[in-house]
């Protein structure tokens, strides 16, 4: 059986525009027949395998995923004192153990571009340390690297990010690495128009002699909302990714709930400075086959009902209501749960992750 641990979030963000899509536009969905703000999980997934408290809380544990590690080990074995020409050749053979390469840009004369990986590869600390080992080894002994030497791909490692959200490498798939943790996208629980602002930059040493106008004009589009956020996570898979390391899944736990309660994507924050936090957080956990409670603002919550309650006492209201009537009919849908509830106060975010770490 399979240990599941669901979260539900709850989030306002004032005028923002945190996940944009190709026009520069906040990203939307319609659902339910409505039009939401969206944040997209990858958007999300970033913003917290990136944020300072992730990072912090698993230093030492955490992968590197880029297309251009090719150009770190040429910069780094030429740091060493082999020719550029041994250093090219021998980055190459390193970074194409991870996918395949692009090809010379022979218009630019010196490009590194052939030492880039078609797609973006996910390094694991083990291997990034198996590399810093060839690298020495080569700068003492120069001289091409053999087949043993290139063998550099683990299947076991550490990487805590690689074991939450996966791996896929076309070219060699017995690395590859099943996410431990679902995200799905976040929308708003209420329909929402995205709005348009019209701004205006002044040039400081125009004094308006000759001309008043503005030294910009510029666009922008935002909007606001609930965001409702579901994150769903497998234990017992995130364990296994991470060799059965008991301590580290329990710390890799609390450090992804903590982070995404407490951290949003960083899109146009100079401009909104739209930083918040959960502020409903619903996590179960149990054995029983997970399941979102997205159904309940299908129809949207309304913005208030003239008894003094808000939109986020409606959408706490309804989403219980929801979860109460889903366990009435399928029977208990997880074991146990902690809910977090800034709006009364109730429970605490020390209380939460200790219950997803029990």
């Amino acid at each position: 059986m399979t240990t599941f641990i669901q979260l539900h979030m709850l989030t306002f963000y004032p005028p923002s525009n945190l996940n944009r899509d190709e026009l520069g536009r906040p990203k939307t969905a319609v659902v339910g027949g409505s039009t939401r703000l969206r944040i997209s999980s990858q958007s999300l997934k970033r913003a917290w395998r990136t944020a300072d408290l992730f990072r912090a809380a698993l230093d030492g544990n955490l992968g590197k995923r880029t297309k251009e590690y090719g150009h770190e080990v040429y910069r780094k074995l030429v740091g060493k004192g082999v020719s550029e020409k041994n250093a090219k050749s021998w980055a190459k053979q390193i970074a194409g153990v991870f996918g395949k390469l692009k090809g010379e840009d022979k218009e630019k004369k010196g490009s590194l571009q052939d030492l880039e990986i078609e797609q973006l590869a996910h390094f694991s600390p083990e291997e990034m340390h198996a590399i810093d080992a060839l690298i020495e080894c080569l700068a003492t002994d120069p001289r091409e690297p053999n087949a043993e030497e290139l063998d550099l791909l683990r299947e076991k490692h550490s990487a805590v990010d690689i074991a939450m959200f996966g791996r896929m490498l076309a070219n060699k798939p017995r690395y590859n690495m099943e996410a431990a943790v679902q995200v799905a996208h976040a929308f708003t629980v209420h329909e929402v128009a995205v709005e348009e602002d019209y701004f205006t930059a002044v040039d400081d040493l125009n004094k308006g002699d000759e001309d008043r106008g503005a030294g910009h004009l510029g666009e922008t589009e935002f909007g606001s909302g609930l965001f409702y956020g579901y994150v769903c996570i497998n234990r017992d898979l995130l364990k296994i990714n991470l060799n059965g390391d008991e301590a580290l899944a329990l710390k890799s736990l609390r450090a992804l709930v903590e982070t995404a309660s407490k951290v949003g994507p960083r899109g146009k924050q100079n401009s909104f400075a739209s930083h918040a936090r959960a502020n409903y957080i619903l996590a179960e956990k149990g054995l029983q086959q997970p399941r979102s409670l997205a159904l309940t603002f299908a129809n949207g919550v309304a913005a208030g009902n003239g008894k003094g309650t808000g939109i986020l006492e409606n959408a706490v209201a309804a989403l219980e209501d929801k979860r109460k009537k889903m366990d009435a009919v399928y029977g208990a849908c997880a074991d146990a749960h902690c809910i977090v509830n800034v709006e009364n106060g109730e429970g605490t975010l020390t209380a939460l992750l200790n219950f997803i770490a029990e």
